[in-house]
């Protein structure tokens, strides 16, 4: 039973980048007030299947947590502080999935 590392490492060498001084800069707008090009919205920021997706992991896994936390006191034992903080967690997760899942994106990300 070898080592797989009995060869001898050499130092990666990573490639210098090019020289930014000669390279020539973008050309200002004439005037201050010119029109520019249309900025694109960004793509992930209005993905409803996205939301929907991260939004319903998020309940889910919520909701798991809670109903393991409870599992014991439906047995008849005594909630602890770490099942009452499993609750909270589990409830706050559920609730962090339905602001991912409802929340639009004029209110997450204000346009400019």
């Amino acid at each position: 039973m070898g080592s797989s590392l009995s060869q001898s490492f050499e130092p990666f060498k990573f490639p210098t980048p090019p020289e930014t001084a000669s390279l020539p800069k973008p050309a200002l707008p004439a005037t201050p007030g010119a029109p520019t090009s249309p900025e694109q919205p960004p793509l992930f920021k209005n993905c409803w299947s996205c939301r929907v997706l991260s939004g319903l992991g998020l309940m889910g896994a919520g909701g798991y947590v809670y109903l393991v936390a409870r599992r014991p006191m439906k047995l008849g034992y005594p909630p602890g502080p770490g099942a009452i903080t499993q609750m909270v967690i589990g409830i706050s997760l559920i609730c962090w999935g339905v602001v991912v899942l409802t929340d639009p994106k004029g209110k997450s990300y204000p346009t400019p």
